[in-house]
């Protein structure tokens, strides 16, 4: 059904009803009649495919049907694959998670988003303990402003049956440009640190040279001393 769909995209040799067309290749571009490019496509043994048909004139290349059929499927696969997949990653909390577990939980959560993943984060209430429900909501609360600098909240903490339900999705555009800031500030400091070390070892060396001439002049008057 696909390669149906494909097929029907495009206009090809005795389908293109415009009078003339530009026949695009590696060496550029020419404007001609349309029967003009369709003898150059049989003389060569291909195709001359519509491409570009809303362009002024239709945009046009001559080239095997089929091979161009290919290229395009392929192109739209490659697509396909660098689509970024979001999954939603899950993260179970007890209403009296401890604090070694609820930090273990929230390193995963970190992990998770700048990966670029989702998370929902939930509080199960088994039996009785639905009576802490109030301690089960601060506890995702807390959990969301830990995370305040990798993600946003989507759905703040809600009950649903024995669960109370937390969504957060990744803060791409926040955490680059944090890094990319924190970056830079180390790249600044950096370089201050070496400016810095430049100016003591020219000092150093000033300093030196300066004792050094100190030094010989003080030989100089004591070899006068000696002549006297």
């Amino acid at each position: 059904m696909k390669n149906d769909n494909l097929k029907n995209r495009y206009r090809v040799n005795g389908q293109i009803r415009a009078r003339e067309v530009r026949v695009v290749s590696d060496d550029g571009a020419e404007v001609m009649p349309t029967r003009q490019a369709l003898d150059l496509a049989r003389q060569q043994g291909m195709d001359l495919v519509e491409i570009s048909p809303n362009a002024q004139p239709p945009v046009c290349r001559i080239i095997d049907y089929s091979k161009f059929l290919y290229q395009q499927k392929k192109r739209q696969k490659e697509m396909k694959q660098k689509q970024v997949k979001v999954d939603v990653k899950e993260i179970r909390f007890g209403p009296q998670t401890d604090d070694h577990d609820y930090n273990f939980k929230l390193n995963h959560a970190k992990q998770f988003l700048k990966e670029g993943n989702k998370v929902r984060a939930y509080v199960f209430f088994r039996g009785r303990s639905i009576l802490f429900k109030e301690q089960g909501e601060l506890l995702l609360l807390r959990f969301a402003n830990d995370l305040e600098e990798y993600a946003k909240v989507e759905q703040l903490p809600k009950l649903e049956g024995k669960r109370m339900f937390l969504f957060l999705a990744p803060k791409k555009v926040s955490v680059v440009k944090q890094s990319q800031q924190k970056r830079d500030r180390l790249a600044a400091e950096k370089a201050a640190k070496e400016q810095s070390k430049l100016k003591s070892e020219e000092q150093a060396e000033k300093n030196g040279l300066l004792a050094n001439a100190k030094g010989g002049e003080a030989l100089k008057e004591l070899a006068s001393e000696k002549e006297e």
